[in-house]
């Protein structure tokens, strides 16, 4: 492909204002990051406060549509031919999913999140009580469970229908609710605002991932080889990290990220069965079982507390919901788009009720193996007086309470190798995913694989930036700026819902003599620009 055809593929309106509102952000930032770190915590702040209702009303909400979707004959569409077989295999699409969806974030929560919860219960409990405990353990598979991959499948289900059923090859969300909108204002300004806020949340996601990745490959190098902790060493993991996704970026989905990300969850799972075996294991399973139940039992509750009475006629005002759950809400929505697209890109040949319930009982049991094994062997070591964990959490880090944790294990330096080269694999398959789906939003058609060149730029644009706020002290600041970004996403949320009922409906309507499986709008393959051709 010469270079006016390259040229011509791409969305030079988004690409560019993407860019522009990248560097608008991140100079101010660079010049002053104090000042612009205060102005963002308070817009958080403000977000957490007057939105917190929504945000948990968005939540319940994703859930309750995504089981409508799985048991409803929309459901049964087949997202590609009739009988064409999965694009993927079953184990190869739940890694994939699992990877781009959860990355390094898991390794780091899934051992010590439980500490905090113990320390600041929910519900005004008692701190480090028994009942405390109980709660801890539950509150982690909660907040990475259905939920989560319900708000993430939001998108993933009005794409993946246009992308596998219409033959629209464009990777946008404001394709996706163009049914909505209007094709003129999906091609229009609307639409170019809501592509380039996707994009700006991806990349200020993608610095979150960074900031709790780096020192935690940090730490681990530390205790492996004494490499020093500090910036510097953290900047050269980046650097190994990009070369590694890069070069799967580079490879494609097929032959990079499918390896990569298959790989990732062996060691995943290989370790995960390990500890659950050489550690207490009845403790792990008994705990496990209990917080299953609990979460089963109060699911709604949980779903829908906000701590209204807090601070009033000298009720305690503990701040939970906002610091937990209203916060982990709006960073699964602002990552929402980037996950759901590549989710509905990788599901060619499943039906849609497949899509939707592989990833809600795949991703919140993958998800709750971490919490239920590493995150209880920790709250054993804890209870059972072996390994002061809060005290190291408190006194120096949660890095270093969490290879305080795998040191406790039998072979230790061998656990924290595993661990170190898992933290590096999953930041370098969620950066491997993020960059796909980057270059697929900033081109106008993307029929199997987006541009080799477009997927380095962004593989070098989502390293460059965080490194040198990293450097800068910045990082905290674009973490939180990553969900004030995904805030517009509230709207554009519901608009996608109501998108996907509406051609949803429109469609089993014109072909409802036929099995839903069998529908498929055909669409000419020379039109290369779908975005000439009306809804």
């Amino acid at each position: 492909m010469d270079f006016k055809d390259a040229s011509r593929l791409i969305d030079k309106t988004t690409f560019f204002s993407s860019l522009f509102l990248l560097l608008g952000v991140t100079i101010p930032l660079l010049i002053r990051p104090e000042a612009g770190g205060v102005i963002v915590n308070q817009i958080r702040r403000f977000l957490t406060d007057v939105l917190g209702t929504w945000y948990l009303a968005l939540g319940l909400g994703a859930f309750i549509f995504m089981v409508y979707i799985v048991f409803s004959d929309f459901g049964k569409i087949k997202l590609g031919e009739p009988d064409e077989k999965p694009e993927f295999g079953d184990f190869a699409w739940i890694s994939m999913l699992f990877c781009a969806g959860i990355g390094a974030s898991i390794v780091y929560w899934g051992p010590i999140e439980w500490a905090f919860y113990y320390q600041s219960p929910p519900f005004m409990i008692e701190p480090e009580s028994v009942e405390a405990m109980r709660w801890a353990s539950t509150y982690g598979m909660y907040h990475w469970g259905p939920v989560a991959w319900s708000i993430y499948l939001i998108p993933a289900v009005p794409i993946a229908y246009f992308y596998h059923v219409r033959k629209k090859h464009v990777l946008k969300l404001s394709r996706a609710v163009a049914p909505v909108i209007g094709t003129t204002a999906a091609r229009g300004w609307p639409g170019k605002i809501i592509d380039v806020l996707f994009i700006f949340g991806m990349l200020g996601g993608g610095a979150t991932s960074l900031g709790l990745a780096a020192p935690l490959i940090n730490e681990g190098l530390f205790r492996l080889f004494e490499v020093p902790r500090g910036i510097w060493p953290q900047i050269l993991i980046l650097l190994v990290c990009t070369a590694i996704f890069g070069a799967s970026a580079y490879s494609g989905l097929k032959k990079g990220i499918q390896r990569l990300s298959t790989l990732n969850v062996a060691i995943a799972l290989g370790l995960l069965v390990y500890v659950f075996l050489v550690g207490p294991t009845t403790f792990i399973t008994e705990s496990s079982f209990e917080a299953v139940g609990r979460l089963a039992s109060n699911f709604i509750q949980m779903s829908t507390w906000l701590e209204p009475f807090g601070g009033m006629n000298g009720y305690e005002d503990t701040s939970f919901p906002a610091d937990w759950t209203i916060f982990y809400w709006a960073w699964w929505l602002a990552f929402a788009p980037t996950v759901g697209i590549f989710i509905a890109r990788i599901s060619k040949g499943r039906t849609i009720a497949n899509m939707v319930g592989g990833s809600l009982v795949w991703g919140s049991l993958g998800c709750a193996l971490f919490f239920m094994i590493l995150g209880n062997f920790g709250s054993f070591l804890q209870l059972s007086g072996q390994l002061d964990v809060i005290s190291i959490l408190n006194n120096d880090s949660a890095e270093a309470a969490i290879f305080s944790i795998l040191n406790e294990l039998p072979f230790g330096w061998i656990v924290t190798a595993v661990f170190t080269f898992l933290a590096l694999i999953f930041l370098a398959t969620t950066f491997d995913s993020i960059s796909y789906i980057l270059a697929s939003a900033v081109q106008t058609h993307v029929d199997d694989e987006p541009m080799r060149w477009n997927r380095l730029f962004w593989a070098a644009m989502l390293s460059l930036m965080p490194v040198s706020l990293m450097f800068l002290g910045g990082l905290n600041t674009v973490q939180t700026a990553s969900i004030v970004g995904g805030a517009p996403l509230l709207i554009i949320a519901v608009l996608l819902c109501w998108s996907i009922l509406i051609v949803a409906r429109r469609d089993l309507h014109k072909h409802s003599t036929f099995e839903p499986s069998q529908i498929n709008i055909d669409v000419p393959k020379e039109n290369i620009d779908p975005w000439n051709k009306e809804d």
